[in-house]
């Protein structure tokens, strides 16, 4: 699928511009990871002209990942004067919370930890975005947000606004290309930076962005009807099982949060 860069970057720009004026902010706080997605959304809030902070958030995270992140803070500062980029290394909060948790089995795999990770950057990121009357902006795309659910319920999903949620991660690396976004963030291999290791993003999911953008088109032909599902075979009838999989079971944070009704 292509885009055109220069037209969806303006129109993302614009809409930024428009909903902080409507909101009677500042400006705008973006968490960056060193990933192309944070990159993408920190240089299209950049060029709003509004008051951005970057902010650069290390728990144990691999220097790879973290120089990422300050070669892009360094570039979007060189550009932009109402730029602005801080260091909040969570990293011995971090300790001391696991510390605190009582001894039990994990049985989430460690899933439980790194979800944990998530939820102190978005604590950060808000306390940070109080104290200079900014919002706290989304870096998720598509897939991640509405296809396989993959980021942490309050966590990476604790967002005010969410400027890239409607591209898919091809659409986000175009307009990466386009907004000059450093080579060495196109080129990394995507990672959620949540383990502490060096697992990306295909590690975990079994499947590649490009993969998963194939299965969320089929599951939309199979529900209108277009396409069934035992005309898949092989590697994408795989993926697009695996896309069905998490779909499935992260329905409870693409939901709204259900309530009980009582009866009058």
């Amino acid at each position: 699928m292509s885009i055109r860069a220069e037209v969806v970057a303006d129109h993302i720009i614009n809409w930024l511009s428009d909903y902080a004026k409507g909101a009677g902010v500042d400006g705008f706080v973006v968490g960056v990871s060193g990933g192309i997605d944070s990159a993408v959304t920190a240089t299209l809030c950049a060029r709003t002209g509004l008051k951005i902070t970057l902010v650069n958030m290390p728990i144990h995270q691999a220097q790879t990942e973290f120089e990422r992140s300050n070669e892009l803070i360094s570039q979007l500062l060189a550009h932009h004067d109402s730029v602005n980029g801080i260091e909040v290394d969570l990293t011995t909060a971090y300790d001391t919370f696991v510390e605190a948790l009582p001894e039990a089995e994990d049985l989430s795999g460690g899933l439980a930890l790194a979800n944990t990770r998530a939820r102190l950057r978005m604590t950060a990121l808000y306390s940070v975005a109080a104290q200079r009357r900014s919002l706290v902006v989304g870096t998720g795309n598509k897939i991640e947000d509405f296809g396989i659910g993959f980021y942490t319920k309050y966590g990476d999903g604790g967002v005010d606004l969410s400027p890239i949620a409607d591209l898919v991660k091809s659409e986000v690396y175009a307009l990466g290309e386009f907004l000059g976004v450093p080579k060495s963030i196109q080129e990394a291999a995507p990672t959620d930076g949540l383990w502490g290791d060096e697992r990306n993003d295909e590690d975990q999911i079994g499947a590649s962005y490009p993969e998963l953008e194939l299965a969320m088109e089929q599951d939309s032909l199979i529900e209108n009807g277009q396409l069934s599902v035992s005309s898949l075979e092989g590697r994408e009838a795989e993926v697009f099982a695996i896309y069905k999989r998490l779909n499935t079971a992260n329905q409870h944070k693409m939901k709204p949060i259900p309530v009980c009704e009582i009866p009058r």
